[in-house]
């Protein structure tokens, strides 16, 4: 079991039961998923970054990667239906925590001039949206082999039902807000 999801049961379930008067363990928000997108726009020219998109993710996050194709044919951009744009991969159980806890730990405070992520990017229904400029704060990409700097969003899916409950989990969890 990972460290993340020990302190998980041990800690932050004890402490978030407490805070919001929990009647049951159940009631308790837990992380559910973790969605990483890495959005590739000149895929549609030249199909080879997106390939290094797709490779760079899967190193990242630890598990194969998924082509996202365009929804709809969209001609200021020259963009059609069904034509490679992007790559995800969702984590679940421990590559969950254990992403998680690289994140929080090693890449976040890789970021220059960082001073904490945005308290406010909740979605109204406990989930939290994360946007990164660049894939290099992650120790395992090596910036040799880095052909183009690439940003990513990440989503924490949480079962939680208000923005308040969910801030509290990913700050249990060590995600450094804002003050």
């Amino acid at each position: 079991m990972s460290r993340l999801k020990e302190t998980y049961l041990n800690e932050i379930v004890p402490n978030m039961q407490k805070k919001f008067e929990y009647a049951n363990v159940m009631q308790v928000p837990k992380l559910e998923k973790v969605v990483i997108n890495m959005g590739v726009g000149e895929a549609k020219e030249n199909s080879k970054v997106l390939d290094s998109a797709i490779s760079d993710l899967e190193i990242i996050a630890g598990q194969k990667a998924v082509v996202t194709r365009a929804k709809k044919s969209v001609a200021n951009f020259k963009l059609r239906e069904g034509q490679p744009i992007g790559c995800k991969v969702t984590l679940r159980g421990e590559k969950m925590y254990e992403f998680v806890d690289r994140l929080v730990n090693l890449a976040l405070p890789r970021v220059r001039d960082f001073r904490g992520v945005n308290p406010n990017a909740f979605d109204g229904r406990g989930n939290y949206a994360l946007g990164i400029k660049e894939q290099l704060i992650f120790p395992e990409i090596e910036y040799d082999k880095v052909d183009k700097v690439r940003g990513m969003d990440i989503i924490f899916v949480t079962t939680a039902g208000t923005d308040e409950e969910a801030r509290e989990l990913l700050a249990q969890f060590g995600m450094p807000f804002k003050k």
